[in-house]
């Protein structure tokens, strides 16, 4: 068995032009891409006989590859003349500029879709140059932003604007195929001889303005998920949170650059690698965290129990008689825990009692309160010898 010839001589040009391509997908691809051209297995790692046709034509009756994760966009002079979103092969027939395969609506596409495309549809046959390019309809990776200085949001948790410097990533999808090719990507990635367009690629101007608006979208995106309630308003959530936050940064870069419904792009997940707050931010985040420990039913019983301590070692350590200076002892520290009704004459048991008087707060309790929150780090060691000169009346 061997290989028979398809055409030789003078008319080889125009029987090239009918032979049968086999286009599909670039090999050596970063997963960056978005856009790219479409290749003929007749020159790509030497497969086929067609390699003689005509330059940037289609040859009619041509088979085309589309993969999982891919779309194809037929393009002539600038402008759409077939848009495929479902991964199959499909046979190339110019007579039909048209034809479409799209399923709109679903989790990967926009319902914009089929609006797009009646808005760029190229009606007529071709007459010039007819192109295919591969768009990626994959969650694209890698993304990467980070800020140099400090951006600043209001926090409602913390009830005050703070300051942090943040870097990290996020994954991008293309949800409208055309609106992303007619509105955003530049003329030279949809001509012939294109290049790949790669978002991380640092000639790629396209990619670095969507670097320069999700930065300066930052900030308001920070701001919405710390006031949003259903987060509950704490920004030590965002590094486990890909999706809320993705959410939050896609809704601030919508309103401030509309990439969703002009250019067909989404953000879908976020990965926060670092948030270093400002020292005034730190000195707060501080001061907060000291009031959560002392607040609500822990605080009464971090008080009792560091009270009870407190008693304990006095009388341990021969404190016996400083109790008793104070008017204190165990018994005391029994009823500063569970106080006991005041007493009342025989006769007078069945009648309203006076509300007694509120008792002293026994020093020694105190001195043991501070001196567990000096442990704890709740406190300094000036703020320690000052309540204690203050509860000893020195």
């Amino acid at each position: 068995m061997g290989f028979i010839q398809a055409f030789k001589g003078a008319v080889g040009g125009m029987l090239a032009d009918q032979w049968k391509d086999f286009l599909t997908v670039p090999s050596g691809l970063p997963q960056t891409a978005a856009l790219f051209p479409a290749v003929p297995q007749g020159t790509n790692a030497g497969r086929g006989s067609n390699t003689r046709g005509s330059e940037n034509v289609i040859t009619n009756g041509s088979k085309i590859l589309v993969p999982q994760g891919y779309g194809l966009i037929t393009v002539v002079d600038g402008r759409a003349t077939g848009l495929i979103t479902e991964a199959g092969g499909y046979e190339f027939n110019d007579s039909s500029p048209d034809a479409r395969s799209v399923f709109a609506g679903d989790d990967l596409l926009a319902s914009t879709v089929g609006t797009s495309w009646e808005r760029f549809k190229y009606g007529g046959r071709p007459s010039s140059q007819q192109l295919a390019f591969y768009v990626s309809l994959k969650e694209i990776p890698d993304n990467r932003f980070g800020t140099q200085s400090e951006i600043y949001w209001d926090d409602a948790y913390l009830n005050a604007q703070v300051g942090a410097i943040t870097r990290g990533s996020y994954t991008l999808r293309i949800i409208d195929p055309l609106l992303f090719v007619h509105n955003f990507v530049p003329a030279s990635y949809i001509s012939a001889n294109a290049p790949v367009f790669d978002f991380s690629d640092p000639d790629n101007a396209a990619g670095n303005q969507m670097f320069q608006e999700v930065v300066g979208s930052l900030a308001q995106a920070f701001s919405r998920y710390t006031n949003d309630p259903d987060k509950g308003n704490r920004i030590s959530r965002i590094q486990g949170d890909s999706v809320g936050f993705a959410q939050s940064l896609s809704a601030a870069v919508e309103e401030g650059y509309r990439w969703s419904s002009d250019r067909g792009l989404a953000i879908v997940k976020t990965a926060i690698v670092s948030i270093e707050y400002d020292q005034r931010t730190r000195e707060l985040l501080a001061d907060v965290q000291k009031a959560d420990a002392l607040s609500g039913a822990r605080s009464q019983s971090f008080m009792n129990q560091a009270a009870a301590r407190g008693v304990q070692a006095a009388g341990e350590n021969g404190g016996g008689a400083g109790l008793a200076m104070f008017g204190a002892g165990m018994g005391a520290a029994g009823g500063m825990v569970n106080p006991v009704q005041p007493w009342a004459p025989p006769g007078q048991q069945g009648a309203p009692q006076q509300q007694a008087a509120p008792a002293q707060e026994d020093p020694v309790a105190k001195l043991a309160q501070y001196k567990q929150m000096l442990e704890q780090g709740l406190i300094s060691e000036e703020d320690y010898e000052a309540a204690k000169k203050a509860a000893l009346g020195l």
